[in-house]
């Protein structure tokens, strides 16, 4: 029987014309859920991470005094590195228990100007082979080895994919200067079970930090990933513990004329008038032996009585500097491949001073 050309199916598209055309490969993942599997969280794990989160909660809500202070590398390249970093940083931690509540910078994935090594996720090898499964089994590990020592963690959510698979086991999160304004990370922070940080815009304006905390602080619903690896409609109820960093711009913004106007600008929308100071990046000019003069002339405004600077972020290491990654080439131990960091003997005084300004801002009450 003849049918009419109008009644024929389509032929099948040639997809591949249009699709896919620039990827060079897929390669399958590893589920969050068959990682947790392999590398379950403790009871020990699971209580410090409560513990902590609850705590940085009461700093947030003006019940805790104490000053959160995010401390570590700019990034984790190599697990011996880390570890030692983070025996030596509980020392400190215990030491000081009393004015600061110290969270290891524990970062794995890094935002590039242009393009460069994207973090320890991504390539852990440093090497350009993007073994991102291993790079994700590593992380983990590594999380669950600091919170072993006894340390919380803060780490910056990039990949929206990622915190799947660590977040169980973070107690600060941070959205960088060049994520903030971004909708999708507004809509993960309101999801996360921690206490989130959003920093200004890379060109210093604050404005965008203060629109994501009342975007994040609101229900949501996006397309995300379960435990499982399947996609999924999420709906959040909104996260109630963000906050603004002052990280810089144009010209630093650490100052206390700085931290009025944010404040200002935090009333006006709303918001608790309360800021967090990272004394790296723009704020230390990117040279970064600056951070420890910063860090003083924030600790000098804390003392004098300032409630509203709940917090600091430094960008420390065992030892100073940093390094680039050449290959063939055997790394320094201790060094930064990412930002320039303070070392751990520099960082020390800075935290007693910063330690001394809490209990200076007590007895000023």
């Amino acid at each position: 029987m003849h049918v009419p050309a109008t009644l024929k199916p389509p032929a099948t598209a040639d997809a591949t014309r249009t699709d896919d055309t620039r990827i060079e490969a897929v390669r399958p993942l590893i589920t969050p859920a068959l990682l947790h599997e392999w590398l379950p969280a403790s009871e020990a794990a699971l209580q410090l991470v409560d513990q902590s989160r609850a705590a940085i909660s009461r700093v947030l809500a003006g019940a805790d005094d104490r000053l959160i202070v995010v401390v570590g590398p700019c990034s984790i390249h190599d697990r011996d590195d880390a570890l030692d970093y983070a025996r030596q940083l509980k020392q400190q931690a215990d030491l000081y228990a009393s004015e600061l509540l110290t969270v290891m910078r524990v970062y794995f994935e890094k935002p590039r100007t242009t393009v460069g090594w994207k973090g320890y996720i991504n390539d852990p090898h440093l090497d350009g082979s993007f073994a991102i499964n291993e790079g994700l089994e590593l992380a983990r590990k590594l999380l669950l080895d600091v919170t072993e020592i006894g340390l919380p963690i803060g780490t910056e959510f990039l990949d929206l994919l990622s915190p799947q698979f660590v977040s169980d086991l973070v107690t600060w999160g941070a959205i960088g200067a060049r994520t903030t304004e971004s909708q999708s990370h507004r809509q993960l922070a309101s999801g996360l079970s921690c206490p989130v940080g959003f920093k200004n815009g890379t060109d210093g304006g604050v404005k965008v930090a203060s629109d994501a905390i009342l975007a994040a602080r609101s229900p949501h619903a996006f397309i995300g990933m379960t435990k499982m690896g399947s996609a999924a409609v999420f709906e959040t109820r909104g996260n109630n513990d963000c906050h603004v960093i002052l990280r810089g711009g144009k010209a630093p913004n650490c100052s206390a004329a700085d931290v009025d106007a944010t404040c200002v600008l935090l009333h006006a929308a709303g918001l608790r008038e309360q800021v967090m100071i990272d004394v790296s990046h723009a704020n230390s000019s990117k040279a970064h032996r600056r951070q420890i003069e910063v860090a003083s002339d924030v600790a000098n405004q804390i003392a004098a009585g300032d409630e509203r600077i709940i917090g600091l972020m430094i960008e420390s290491h065992l030892h100073e500097g940093r390094q680039d990654i050449v290959p063939g080439q055997s790394l320094k131990f201790g060094v930064s491949v990412t930002d320039a960091c303070i070392s751990m003997e520099q960082t020390k005084p800075v935290l007693a001073e910063l330690a001394a300004a809490v209990r200076a801002r007590r007895t000023s009450r």
